[in-house]
């Protein structure tokens, strides 16, 4: 199951991994909290199920939530995926998922949490920025961290350039976090993400790392 908010470029990602592998996994829906999300239109095109669910439609973030749980178990999911869903979660929607509920996020987690993360990066003067697959939790953006990708900050970059090289990063981390857990290699256990049966470090793994075959 996947949320989105937007143009739904990391949903296309996903779809286009699990193409080959239908035996692994299948996406079971799309949830949008805006119908104007062209996001929906891949996944219809995809012959994915969509709903649209609108956060305006509700007095509160928790009738929100409950309607957005109502929704997404009427598909049953093994995964739920954040997927440039730009909502803030409550406590009870994140517990109801915990274990089971991961996000991309553009930085380099556990730096810059939040948004406009890109001209943080370069404000702040950083040599490297990138994004991160985590489980969620309670914490905004502060669940336990699975794997990051890299990106060198060279002096001409500006926060369109940066977002554009960490868009590409986010292409391959998510469906690689989902095939993790889709095969049964990633759990979250006692707080720690963990793969393959052993905890990845607090600060996670490196794609760079893992495509060189360290």
């Amino acid at each position: 199951m996947v949320l989105i908010s937007g143009s739904g470029t990391n949903l296309q990602a996903l779809i286009d991994d699990l193409a080959g592998q239908s035996a692994l996994a299948s996406i079971v829906g799309v949830v949008a909290n805006k119908a104007d999300a062209y996001g929906l239109q891949r996944a219809a095109s995809a012959g994915i199920a969509t709903r649209v669910l609108s956060h305006r439609d509700f007095a509160d973030r928790e009738s929100f939530d409950q309607a957005l749980m109502g929704a997404i178990d009427t598909f049953s999911p093994d995964l739920v995926l954040l997927a440039g869903f730009m909502r803030i979660l409550t406590a009870d929607f994140v517990k109801h998922y915990r274990g089971r509920l991961l996000n991309i996020h553009p930085s380099l987690l556990p730096k810059h949490k939040g948004l406009q993360t890109h001209q943080r990066a370069l404000d702040e003067g950083d040599l490297e920025h990138g994004a991160t697959v985590h489980f969620v939790t309670e914490e905004l953006d502060g669940g336990p961290l699975i794997v990051q990708g890299r990106v060198k900050i060279i002096a001409d970059d500006d926060a369109a350039s940066l977002a554009a090289q960490v868009q590409q990063l986010e292409y391959r981390l998510f469906p690689l976090a989902a095939r993790w857990f889709a095969a049964g290699r990633l759990q979250l256990d006692n707080d720690r993400a963990c793969l393959d049966g052993s905890p990845i470090p607090p600060s996670g793994l490196r794609l760079e790392d893992l495509e060189s075959g360290i």
